[in-house]
């Protein structure tokens, strides 16, 4: 018999529960159902309450802590909180990301009032499931604690799974339940991993031979073997960079990444060839990836269209290892994971071509054989050169671009700044344009299919926050639209001192990447006037950005704003980021970055070209 106790309730028994895990930072929007457990977790002092100004904010950052640490928590009040909170776990939950949402909800009392007489209170709703309901469709547990009793099973129950699952779980707490008294937590939270049996050894024997015969069937015109990796977000998700690491490094296999995987291990091994996004990659990397290797295989890999560029399909030369299942060609292999697979496959490879017996330069290779134009680089070392040196200084260009901006923050961050940096970037022409930034492990975040625009400024303050990336500065990269969304959360960004930079880039107050997807012709004539031609929905309305530094700033929180057009402004920038003791370093600094109304990522230029082809 389970003896209950008055110095454990059920408020002390989550907060417990969420320190066990590691958590040491709770996101959210206080509530007058919430209050009762904030104090709770206050007086237990393992875990800092961080105020946000939207509950989206404490979704967004909650999610990035979770990327980074392994599990995040973000806290509302219901209906009216709960709701703005639903799209980052819509989010979280299609990312795989562990994310514990806890909703405050009225009292029992309350509730039983409205069933005897029909009186509702702030925030209810006559569907007293309405909460639940829309949290079932973006979680792997939703739970409602209704019973103090009951509480410690339901709450084990829910990060059993958050953890297991490594998606979003739901926990709904009725008010008058907080300081209830309950059981206290016995045996630790763990991850129940599905179980490798005996059935599963020779499907997954199966999975690698198939692998090996598809490699052995798409050699090159040598006769050598000749495959790509193309490593994922499953990777990251399931914290499998050693292995990955280990298997490049045993094979010698020449391997790139997804956008959402980019710099899951570092990008300097020797065997990294570049981010692989389909038309949209860098065109040397598309060259390699696709036209010399020979057969692609994916680990961890999802085949979002984000990932693959504009294309639609996957050929009979690939292997796609995810969602628990290996397709090789068109043969499936179900019940694979990814955490067997990989040292499998490694000792499967070895075997077959001996220790480094895949190690290859594939830009080399290909420059040699095709003897491929000058600037095509003539190796690998050269084509990573050639992206860390074209950012250097340089006052001849009239007026930034994406590309110039890119190409100049890679080279600052790869020979100029001393500092950590993770890379924050968002949806649309920021993440085309940071995909090959050069970088290393554990330094770039990025939300690659659900793409909530505004998604990375409240996100920089779980990043800021979370233990492992905490010395690290957090750089934002946010287009003006996406940050009209979510500009508030620099207030947190101040509030806590995080020294972040965030770079709005203004494309002339203009939603570009709309208009790209959806008439991508407007960027076939960059010389007509800026509005000619825009569809009217995609104009904004103009904002001077960087004077919203001022607005959040107070006498002890500090932050920065600053506006710049020209190449010279951002040398001039990036030079001040160096010095320890210039004020823009003190906290938060927000910069303009004004472009062209008509200037878009070279990536993007295949988009352009199609339309002025069909035109």
């Amino acid at each position: 018999m389970t003896v209950i106790t008055s110095d454990c309730t059920v408020a002390r028994y989550l907060a417990r529960r969420l320190a066990e895990l590691g958590i040491t930072h709770l996101f959210g929007v206080p509530g007058n159902h919430l209050g009762p457990f904030l104090t709770t977790l206050r007086a237990e002092g393992d875990i800092e309450w961080v105020g946000t100004p939207t509950e989206g904010g404490a979704g967004q950052a909650a999610d990035a802590y979770a990327r980074v640490h392994g599990i995040g928590a973000a806290a509302v009040t219901y209906s009216v909180g709960a709701f703005n909170l639903l799209n980052a776990c819509g989010g979280a939950y299609v990312e795989q990301i562990p994310l514990v949402a806890v909703n405050a909800s009225p009292p029992y009392e309350q509730w039983q009032n409205y069933r005897a007489i029909g009186m509702l209170t702030s925030h209810m709703s006559p569907r007293s499931e309405s909460n639940l309901d829309v949290y079932r469709q973006v979680t792997v547990d939703a739970q409602v604690i209704s019973n103090p009793g009951l509480a410690p099973g339901q709450i084990d129950a829910a990060l059993t799974a958050c953890l297991s699952e490594r998606r979003p779980v739901y926990l709904e707490v009725m008010e008058d339940l907080w300081d209830e008294p309950c059981s206290e937590p016995a045996e630790p939270i763990r991850r129940r991993e599905r179980p490798f049996s005996a059935r599963n050894r020779p499907m997954l024997d199966r999975a690698v031979d198939a692998i090996l015969t598809l490699i052995d069937e798409h050699p090159g015109p040598d006769g050598r073997p000749r495959p790509i990796v193309w490593a994922g977000e499953e990777v990251d998700r399931f914290r499998l960079g050693g292995q990955l690491t280990d298997l490049v490094a045993a094979t010698g296999v020449p391997f790139c990444t997804t956008v959402g995987a980019k710099a899951v291990v570092d990008e300097d091994l020797p065997q990294f060839h570049g981010v692989y996004n389909g038309a949209a990659s860098h065109p040397d990397v598309h060259w390699i990836f696709k036209d010399w290797a020979t057969c692609r295989i994916g680990l961890g890999a999802w085949s979002t269209s984000k990932n693959l560029g504009g294309d639609r399909y996957i050929g009979g030369d690939w292997v796609m290892a995810a969602n628990g299942g290996v397709s090789v060609g068109t043969r499936y292999f179900p019940d694979v994971q990814l955490e067997q697979l990989l040292p499998a496959l490694q000792d499967a490879l070895v075997k077959a071509y001996g220790s480094g017996g895949l190690a290859a330069d594939y830009y080399a290779e290909a420059h040699a054989h095709h003897g491929a134009p000058r600037d095509r680089p003539a190796g690998l070392e050269h084509h990573r050169a050639s992206l860390r040196t074209s950012g250097s200084r340089s006052r001849h260009a009239e007026r930034l671009t994406y590309d110039g901006v890119f190409d100049r923050i890679n080279h600052f961050l790869g020979h100029e700044t001393r500092q950590d940096w993770t890379v924050v970037s968002d949806a649309a022409f920021s993440l085309i344009g940071s995909m090959n930034l050069s970088l290393p492990a554990g330094g770039f975040l990025s939300q690659i299919s659900w793409l909530s625009i505004g998604w990375s400024v409240g996100a920089a303050t779980g990043a800021g926050l979370a233990p492992e990336r905490g010395h690290a500065r957090p750089m934002v990269f946010v287009g003006d639209g996406a940050f009209q969304e979510t500009c508030q959360e620099i207030s947190t960004h101040t509030r806590l001192g995080l020294r972040s930079v965030v770079f709005v880039m203004d494309n002339g107050h203009f939603y570009g990447i709309e208009q790209m997807l959806v008439h991508p012709s407007y960027y076939a004539d960059p010389g007509s006037a800026d509005s000619d031609g825009a569809d009217f929905y995609n104009v904004l309305h103009p904002w001077h950005y960087d004077r919203l530094a001022a607005v959040f700033a107070g006498r002890r929180t500090p932050a920065t704003g600053i506006s710049i057009a020209h190449p010279t402004e951002l040398d001039d920038l990036l030079a001040r980021l160096t010095d320890p003791d210039d004020p823009v370093n003190a906290g938060p600094l927000l910069v303009r970055v004004r472009l062209h109304r008509h200037d878009y990522p070279r990536a993007m230029a295949y988009k352009v070209r199609k339309s002025s082809a069909v035109e």
